[in-house]
């Protein structure tokens, strides 16, 4: 059997890379080239963020994330309507104003804006109506504790599919101060300026 062949890392490795029609595995050369001709995540190149298979993201609160420290994330199901459904598909919601209240045994998605379907007629939904996001026992018991910490929030930070089903990421944060907002703002655009230029490179 045929050895696969190997490239060393150097300048020019990603074009002998792609004219052999192979992608090394990850570690033989830069994080920014693994992958790039096999089409698995070139996140590192190009900077962006893809879903996972069988995940397609209709919204993410990018507000959360500058506003406030996340700690950890949680995914719960959502209890929806069949026009919500329709309009989460077609990319009409927002909750960049939303939060995540926790009453009695149940979690609830709040503030959070699906637009009404268009062809709903008289059957269609209340755009800000609480929703009741699908979590057990425990993990709500967990999401209580940290509540009470203090300052400690609950933001929903994106709504997408996985394999047909809503679901929504729940993050739990700790707000940010002044300084902390502008630390994080400074190391977003250094991380995005080495992006850019590594991206570059690549095209070289």
């Amino acid at each position: 059997m045929q050895a696969e062949p190997y490239f060393e890392p150097r300048q020019g490795a990603r074009r002998a890379a792609t004219e052999a029609g192979w992608c090394p595995p990850q570690g033989e050369y830069p994080p920014a080239l693994v992958g790039a001709r096999a089409g698995k995540d070139c996140t590192a190149v190009t900077g962006r963020k893809t879903a996972p298979p069988g995940e397609k993201i209709v919204c993410v609160n990018k507000r959360a994330r500058h506003e406030y420290e996340i700690l950890e994330t949680l995914e719960g199901g959502l209890a929806l309507t069949g026009t919500e459904v329709k309009s989460l598909r077609a990319g009409q919601a927002s909750i960049a104003e939303g939060f995540v209240a926790i009453s009695g045994n149940e979690a609830w998605l709040v503030d959070c804006q699906i637009q009404p379907y268009a062809f709903g007629n008289l059957n269609n939904h209340d755009p800000k109506r609480r929703r009741k996001i699908l979590l057990h026992r425990r993990e709500i018991a967990k999401l209580t504790g940290k509540v009470k910490e203090k300052g400690l929030t609950l933001v929903p930070l994106k709504i997408y599919f996985k394999n047909g089903l809503a679901k929504v990421e729940i993050g739990v944060g700790r707000g940010r101060k002044l300084h902390d907002k502008r630390e994080a703002i400074k190391r977003r655009d250094t991380e995005r300026e080495a992006r850019r230029e590594m991206s570059v490179k690549v095209r070289v």
